[in-house]
């Protein structure tokens, strides 16, 4: 059995999370959304003040798969929790418990430093949701969530009084 490990990312890993970001991006079925640069990670993850943390999960010590997270907040917990914006293992590392392995190290994480929760988005068809099930995250049903991009989130701004 192939040995599984997580480790914190470092900057040198920039180029693998964007791998991983657009391999992810393609599973999604938007394999050409993807706008993020290394440059990004690099200022974001690492920079003056950065905005996420990550972990890599290695399989014999080759890269096979990443969470990405930051803090967020709950006013009704009156404490931090992380959200898990990217969890993605390439398809051959699927069957050796990598991604439990990434998610068992985030719920550490938030332990650790205090967190009452961790959230992450599934797309109804992935079937990566009867895992989440298996683990114990629970959906959300009542809970929907709304974005607010582009041209939209412009003519919003726009509106505001200085």
């Amino acid at each position: 059995m192939p040995t599984v490990t997580i480790r914190p990312a470092v900057e040198a890993d920039c180029a693998t999370i964007l791998r991983f970001v657009k391999e992810l991006a393609a599973f999604e079925r938007e394999p050409d959304a993807v706008k993020a640069t290394e440059e990004d990670f690099r200022r974001d993850g690492w920079g003056e003040r950065p905005v996420f943390d990550a972990l890599i999960a290695e399989l014999d010590g080759a890269p096979v798969g990443f969470a990405l997270c930051f803090r967020n907040y709950s006013t009704w917990e009156g404490r931090a929790g992380i959200f898990v914006e990217d969890l993605y293992v390439t398809p051959d590392a699927r069957r050796f418990g990598v991604g439990r392995k990434l998610l068992t190290a985030v719920a550490k994480r938030a332990v650790e430093q205090g967190c009452r929760r961790v959230d992450l988005n599934v797309l109804d068809w992935n079937p990566a949701r009867d895992f989440y099930d298996r683990i114990g995250f629970k959906q959300m049903e009542e809970w929907l969530p709304y974005r607010l991009t582009g041209g939209a989130l412009a003519a919003l701004a726009a509106q505001a009084e200085d």
